[in-house]
């Protein structure tokens, strides 16, 4: 069948084959065609109809955005979006690792769960948004990678209106490579951690449970930390407790306990893998209020995210814990955090060989689409 055969294809809203020309595949995903080459040269139309000499190059990340998959650099929003001018958005992150996603539907409920906070339908649903992130990863090729799903409030349809409802939710995802937030070196040696003067937002005014770009409060306690030299932060509330760091949840360990701040901090996916590795082993473990003299006067810290893992610190506010390195308890969590990641009930392998077939697996079977989530705004 001739290329131009396949227009009457575009209305489709999922991938689907439309030809193999040698080892490239050419695939329709929301009126655009996308390319996927393995060893040769490849051509297809955009979505105006206009053909392209070349095939994205995705090796640097490759990005979902405004219907249609391009390489990262290429990807964009409107400067009229809110999730720009308002940071009324959120989003997720998921990473894969060794080729395969690690507590992908964990991933995905909370997603669920910040959309709801903020009142925000993507126009994509649960299976749809999985795809769509599974097929950013296997056309980057990327092995090891930050994927991070984005849900804004978009512009709206009225201009200069103040109404929510007046806008149109946008949803782009992205896969780049791995990324640690605290450096490998730095990790090595243990991270320098300083406790900010400024205050974290108030959970009243923005909930922290659900992921958001409002880090303005974080941002002002980096540079507090960067002008003390130490690596990066943490925020206390306005009571005194501590709450997180800048995209990572903390832990620290006294007298063979592990503690995390019960509050003012996102329930990361990390940190519950860390307190389900402390269970496993035997480690007493528990969430609990924690002050900044606790912290002070602890054996060991660590930092926990997605994007690095377990991340051992040696240092707060200048006082040096376990000799000035990484301690042990931390470093046995850290061993046992990255050997969950052979555990199947958490892995999601991807095909790399084919992206209209991005799962080795029937992932969906374990992780339905909860009734009513597509487009439902509450």
């Amino acid at each position: 069948m001739l290329f131009e055969d396949h227009l009457s294809l575009l209305r489709l809203r999922r991938p689907w084959p439309i030809a193999k020309i040698a080892s490239t595949k050419i695939f329709v995903y929301e009126n655009h065609y996308c390319i996927w080459q393995i060893d040769a040269p490849a051509w297809g139309l955009d979505r105006s109809g206009a053909v392209m000499s070349e095939t994205p190059d995705f090796s640097r990340g490759a990005a979902f955005c405004d219907g249609h998959f391009v390489p990262i650099s290429d990807a964009k929003i409107s400067v009229l979006d809110w999730g720009f001018t308002r940071s009324d958005v959120t989003y997720d992150v998921v990473h894969v690792r060794d080729g395969a996603f690690f507590r992908l539907a964990d991933h995905l409920d909370r997603f669920e769960r910040s959309l709801r906070v903020f009142r925000l339908a993507p126009p994509y649903g649960r299976d749809e948004i999985a795809r769509i992130a599974a097929q950013c990863v296997v056309l980057s090729g990327l092995r090891n990678a930050y994927v991070a799903m984005v849900c804004t409030r978009g512009r709206p349809r009225i201009a200069g209106s103040r109404r929510p409802a007046d806008c149109d939710n946008t949803f782009l995802a992205y896969a780049i490579p791995w990324i640690d937030v605290i450096p490998l070196d730095v990790q090595a040696r243990g991270a320098h951690i300083w406790i900010a003067s400024t205050q974290r937002i108030p959970p009243q005014s923005i909930d922290p449970t659900a992921k958001n770009y409002h880090w303005g409060d974080l941002t002002q306690g980096l540079f507090e930390a960067h002008d003390a030299g130490a690596d990066t932060a943490i925020l206390l509330d306005a009571d005194g407790f501590v709450t997180e760091g800048p995209g990572f949840n903390v832990f620290m360990i006294r007298d063979g306990e592990v503690l995390t701040p019960d509050r003012g901090a996102l329930e990361g996916i990390t940190r519950q893998s860390v307190l389900d590795v402390c269970a496993a082993a035997g480690i007493p473990a528990r969430v609990a209020p924690l002050r900044a003299e606790d912290f002070l006067e602890a054996d060991e810290a660590f930092c926990a995210t997605t994007a690095g893992g377990v991340m051992p610190a040696s240092r707060i506010n200048g006082r040096i814990l376990s000799n000035d390195r990484p301690g042990p308890i931390t470093m046995q969590l850290r061993e046992l955090y990255w050997k969950l990641h052979q555990a199947e009930r958490h892995l999601t392998p991807l095909n790399f060989d084919d992206p209209e077939q991005p799962f080795k697996n029937d992932w969906r079977k374990a992780t339905p689409e909860p009734e009513g989530y597509r487009n439902e705004q509450t």
